[in-house]
């Protein structure tokens, strides 16, 4: 299982299978319940925000082994608008959608690297790594 699977997000019904597909993937991996949930939430927080601010994009796992470690690397892409504040969304507590506000920093909390690039009018892309302890 070392080739990347990805799910296309169009409707919301699509984060749940992009969820239960992450999840699956984690728990093949050999991570435990917790982790496969702290997986599951920041890949339900990416595929939401595509859903929500891009309309459509596609969420990416790859099983990934680095000396001896091994892990999962997550990748939200979209052609979206864009973030025009990137700094401000990663704010803990702000919201456009009206939501808690957890949202990214929330995901960057979850996982154990997150890099994101984003450029305005032309879409994003965030790349989440949890490794295996």
């Amino acid at each position: 299982m070392d080739i990347q699977s990805c799910v296309n997000i169009k409707k919301e019904w699509d984060i749940v299978g992009a969820r239960q597909l992450g999840r699956d993937i984690a728990r093949k991996i050999g991570f435990g319940t917790v982790d496969q949930a702290r997986i599951a939430t920041a890949i339900s927080e990416l595929a939401r925000n595509i859903y929500l601010y891009a309309g459509t994009g596609k969420i990416c796992f790859e099983p990934i082994e680095d000396m001896n470690q091994k892990g999962i690397t997550i990748i939200a892409m979209d052609d979206g608008p864009g973030i025009k504040e990137l700094s401000l969304v990663m704010e803990d507590g702000f919201s456009t959608s009206g939501g808690l506000g957890a949202g990214l920093p929330g995901v960057k909390r979850l996982m154990d690297d997150f890099n994101i690039f984003s450029e305005y009018g032309k879409g994003t892309e965030i790349k989440v790594v949890k490794w295996l302890r």
